[in-house]
């Protein structure tokens, strides 16, 4: 490709508006429209009316937060009703697969080998406070998955009553890095208040996908798995994804994108930018600050894909290690809340068919809007519709610019090497989605 990344086809004014409207904050909770907040009460009723979510009581918490909900929501365009379908398969997916027994009891060893291959949080978060994650496609070679797959097929997870043979071994343990990322790493970046929007919980991730190095074939040789697991997360993990920057794109790399794009939503599609090596950090820099990108895309951050994350001051110094010089830990992890306020940094899993549980540090978590005396979020605000209509969305064959609420986005008038990947006006049908979120400070979801 050349130095400039390209346009593959003219962008859907559709898909532009609708990811002006569902961009974060857009569309999450303290930032919804009437009509939306009206859709997410709805939904609340038809989901308890169905038997399949409990409302909060007394003294205990609903079984599915609100921001949960919400991904059903903007994955069905607000339409109670098509989340509904969502919901309900999902629920019967994760039951038929004890997807909470997964997370909690895979072995570390099991889970580490997937997490290498897979995307990885860098510790770090893009200029609104979504956590930044670095996949690189090179190392998925022939040899290497299929050592993957024979080791795959003999996952342990300890408690386990079922084969799970509706999913395939090789994706099976693919969700215990989203239950990772639902679980531990956005309800942590929810947490922190210095960021636009600081009450706003944290719902998505944003991915740098490297291809570079990455011949046709090799591609061809992934297709048929990558497309697997991208439609099983859609199906549920709804809105788990923001911006998604593809770098390294090569010259066939049209041909290869004709088959990605029906793995994804319109929605999802139109927030893909694919750039050259040379114009990486020119387009990441406008969402990402510089010492949170990875040298390697022109950055400052030393982070190397398959070690652990670099964690940013404001993320360490909310840490207190219970050990000495302690390092980032293996294996999957949750958070516990205590009466005092404070997170307890829970090791979760299984070491030699073992249950793992061990406190490894204390997280203390920015004040709430409660502590500062401010009123809870609201599920919608006093803002008309007409006043959420997306700025800056401008139509051409060639360059479109990316919908963003400009007062709620700090980036939304940088200007960017590419604008996201254009999309086809489509009504493509999609599988259903789900998502939820599991964290102690509301009952596991």
């Amino acid at each position: 490709m050349a130095a400039e990344a390209t346009r593959i086809e003219s962008t859907s004014s559709a898909a532009l508006k609708q990811q002006g409207e569902y961009g974060y904050p857009n569309g999450h909770l303290g930032h919804l429209t009437k009509s939306q907040g009206e859709a997410l009460e709805k939904f609340r009723k038809l989901v308890t009316e169905k038997g399949i979510y409990e409302p909060a009581t007394a003294d205990t918490p609903p079984s599915h937060d609100d921001i949960t909900l919400l991904r059903y929501l903007r994955a069905r365009r607000f339409v109670p009703q098509d989340a509904l379908g969502q919901f309900q398969d999902t629920e019967k997916w994760r039951q038929i697969n004890e997807i909470d027994n997964l997370y909690e009891n895979i072995d570390v060893t099991d889970y580490d080998e997937t997490r290498k291959l897979y995307p990885q949080w860098t510790g770090r978060r893009d200029k609104r406070g979504l956590p930044v994650y670095v996949f690189e496609v090179a190392p998925l070679n022939s040899k290497t998955m299929s050592a993957y797959a024979k080791s795959a097929a003999s996952t342990t997870v300890l408690n386990s009553k079922k084969d799970h043979k509706d999913v395939p071994p090789r994706l099976y343990r693919l969700f215990a890095l989203y239950e990772n990322l639902t679980n531990f790493i956005m309800p942590l970046c929810s947490q922190l208040r210095d960021r636009p929007s600081p009450h706003t919980p944290i719902s998505q991730a944003n991915n740098i996908v490297d291809i570079s190095n990455v011949g046709l074939k090799q591609f061809w040789n992934l297709r048929s798995h990558m497309q697997d697991a991208s439609i099983l997360a859609t199906a549920h993990y709804p809105e788990t994804l923001d911006r998604i920057f593809i770098v390294g794109a090569p010259s066939f790399f049209p041909t290869v994108w004709s088959w990605i794009k029906r793995w994804f939503d319109p929605i999802t599609t139109s927030k893909i930018f694919i750039l050259s090596q040379e114009s990486a950090f020119k387009t990441l820099s406008t969402f990402i600050e510089p010492q949170n990108i990875p040298k390697k895309y022109g950055g400052e951050l030393p982070f190397k894909f398959g070690t652990g994350p670099i964690l940013e001051d404001k993320i360490a110094s909310t840490l207190h290690w219970k050990e000495q010089n302690a390092t980032w830990p293996t294996g999957p992890m949750k958070w516990v809340k205590n009466e005092n306020g404070t997170w307890d940094f829970l090791a979760v899993g299984s070491v030699d068919k073992k249950e793992r549980r061990q406190v490894l540090a204390t997280f203390t978590p920015d004040p709430t809007p409660a502590d500062e005396g401010g009123a809870p979020l609201s599920t919608h605000v006093t803002q008309s519709e007409a006043d959420r209509v997306p700025n800056g969305v401008q139509i051409s064959n060639e360059v479109s610019a990316e919908p963003q609420a400009k007062a709620n986005d700090p980036t939304a008038n940088a200007a960017s090497a590419v604008g996201p990947v254009p999309v086809e006006a489509t009504t493509t049908s999609l599988p259903l989605q789900d998502g939820r979120e599991k964290m102690e400070l509301k009952k596991p979801t």
